[in-house]
């Protein structure tokens, strides 16, 4: 019987060692929640302050805590001061801690200590991002989130806000047109650039916004979603007209506001707001390059209304997406000013150092190594920046094209009916013809008089 018993007891712990290793591979989330928070929990309390010193972020205490310790506590020797740990809290993938920095540290000194962080706690990264004046919150990752993307449950939502991929540290990335109004998304083929594209436009296709596709390699790319553009431009030619067209519903929309004595879109009423408008420019060089001479003022046209267009379309509802393969200084002029109206910047895998400087130089040049160290087994990954210098890696969940359209044609009727548009509206795919009628099984005999 005690053999028994303990042959259950064996069977038992390399079942649960086999489970615990399948969920480490395959279920990444239940194992960090059984295994991997509670063991970073305690070698976090329990090396926190030794670790702090070897790391030089450490301070030495005021004159009031150490004549404290010499005379209350009888101590000789006074320890330096690490930043107070105010909270602690756990998550599917991986722990928070908000710290409280002593007077002559800053948070870029533990920035700078992140990777030393993360080996002395052994998880897999550590973000350090700045709360409030003198706090910072370690976002601390168990396991690689990017290497199976799922998105979060509870995303953020506003009324022009589009949740788009997931960051390094666990949380969601998303595009809010109304903090950064344009944006610019490089990629080389294959790096997961259209799959960021496919996820942008399924969440602007749930909310009342026209969409407005410019796809200059005949509308490979955009032609799918035609249930719910507004527009669609598929030449340079057409690409050309349909700017020239938004620019002056642009200038209409101002009059609006001055009418009713308001600085932009949101401030008018319900009644008379017309509605939100993203331009989708797919593969931008196409609208720089030229063939012939008799395209230069085509194309001198084209550039300068995307460039009016980024600088003065944010106060009445216009937004620009812009994606490309490359973008360099050699697309000639206007390419550099139209990338500096565009604040928000996506980098994903690139053949060459100088459209990840392009990208990312001008506002994030910590960034750029980051891009090229992108692997190419890994589509979807990509770095993204903001004005404010600083970046994160993130990664867009795996969509179809057909995930895509189905959602265009879902929401199809949420498509505003915008008069200056109507000529450029693309013509709805024509549902496909019902089956011939087919022979019957048994001929009929004929009746013999």
């Amino acid at each position: 019987m005690s053999d028994l018993s303990m042959l259950i007891e064996v069977s038992g712990a390399v079942a649960a060692a086999g489970g615990l290793g399948y969920a480490k591979v395959h279920a990444p989330r239940v194992y960090w929640s059984l295994v991997g928070l509670p063991v970073a929990r305690v070698r976090f309390a329990s090396s926190y302050r030794s670790t702090m010193d070897v790391c030089g972020l450490t301070v030495q205490p005021s004159r009031l805590r150490a004549f404290m310790v010499r005379t209350v506590a009888r101590r000789p020797d006074v320890q330096p001061v690490p930043p107070k740990v105010r909270r602690v809290r756990g998550s599917m993938t991986g722990m928070r801690v908000t710290l409280r920095l002593p007077a002559g540290l800053e948070p870029a000194d533990v920035a700078a200590a992140s990777e030393r962080l993360r080996h002395a706690w052994g998880v897999h990264s550590v973000n350090v991002v700045e709360t409030k004046p003198g706090f910072v919150e370690l976002r601390m990752t168990g396991y690689d989130v990017l290497r199976r993307v799922r998105m979060p449950r509870r995303v953020p939502s506003g009324p022009m806000v589009v949740p788009v991929a997931v960051r390094e540290d666990g949380s969601v990335f998303v595009r809010d047109y109304r903090k950064v109004p344009h944006a610019l998304t490089l990629g080389a083929n294959q790096s997961g650039k259209s799959m960021y594209q496919r996820n942008l436009v399924k969440g602007l296709a749930r909310l009342p916004v026209a969409l407005v596709g410019i796809d200059c390699k005949r509308g490979v790319e955009q032609n799918g979603y035609a249930p719910r553009l507004s527009a669609l431009a598929t030449t340079p030619d057409d690409a050309a007209t349909l700017v020239d067209v938004l620019i002056r519903e642009m200038e209409s929309r101002f009059d609006l506001l001055s009418e009713h004595g308001v600085s932009d879109l949101w401030g008018l009423p319900d009644k008379v707001r017309p509605v939100p408008l993203v331009v989708l420019v797919d593969e931008v060089s196409e609208l720089f390059l030229i063939a012939s001479k008799k395209d230069e003022e085509r194309r001198e046209r084209l550039v300068t209304g995307l460039i009016r267009l980024a600088q003065m379309s944010r106060a009445i509802g216009i937004f620009l997406e812009v994606c490309g393969q490359r973008f360099g200084s050699e697309l000639g002029k206007g390419a550099t000013m139209l990338r500096a109206q565009l604040t928000g910047r996506v980098v994903h895998r690139v053949n060459d150092k100088q459209t990840a400087e392009m990208g990312l130089g001008d506002i994030a040049p910590d960034a750029v190594s980051a891009v090229t160290l992108i692997a190419p087994d890994r589509p979807g990954v990509a770095v993204a920046g903001d004005s404010s210098g600083g970046w994160s890696r993130i990664r867009t969940p795996e969509t179809t094209p057909e995930d895509a359209v189905a959602v265009c044609r879902q929401y199809a009727y949420l498509t505003p009916d915008i008069p200056a548009l109507a000529p450029f509206r693309p013509a709805l795919p024509e549902p496909a013809p019902a089956p011939a009628d087919t022979a019957p099984l048994v001929k009929p005999v004929p009746v013999t008089e």
